[in-house]
């Protein structure tokens, strides 16, 4: 279980922007900001875009903005819209093939923390944040 640099790419983003989500983010301020390459925080931003998380606004003084409330955008929907959650769903020793009838060593123990995961990420919203205490993005 581990997510992709996508994935913590998308969340690190989202989550930065959501400090002050009407606030209209250049890709250039993102960059220096969040420390990701231009060329990978563009091509996510389309993705995002498509996912209809945020919205690009073009011209001299474009950027990204939110397209709706950061109290409806939840952590799993953007792990799942960047990569599916199969990393945060499947098992955690790294088998294909891992059920109740042909578990592994760890699925029942990881199965509980998996749900419990599952359960935080659909319920935590980027309002959710708690940005007095966040210090890095």
């Amino acid at each position: 279980m581990k997510l992709t640099k996508t994935a913590e790419y998308a969340l690190r983003i989202l989550i930065f922007m959501a400090k002050k989500p009407d606030q209209l983010y250049t890709a250039k301020q993102l960059v220096e900001e969040l420390n990701v390459s231009d060329k990978y925080l563009r091509r996510l931003m389309t993705d995002l875009s498509k996912s209809g998380f945020i919205r690009s606004v073009q011209g001299r003084d474009g950027g990204y903005i939110f397209t709706k409330g950061t109290d409806k955008i939840f952590l799993f929907d953007i792990v799942h819209s960047v990569e599916g959650m199969d990393k945060l769903n499947g098992c955690v020793l790294g088998f294909e093939k891992c059920s109740c009838t042909n578990p592994c060593a760890m699925h029942d123990t990881w199965e509980h923390v998996r749900d419990e995961l599952n359960k935080v990420f659909r319920q935590t919203s980027l309002a959710n944040m708690d940005f007095e205490k966040i210090l890095r993005y």
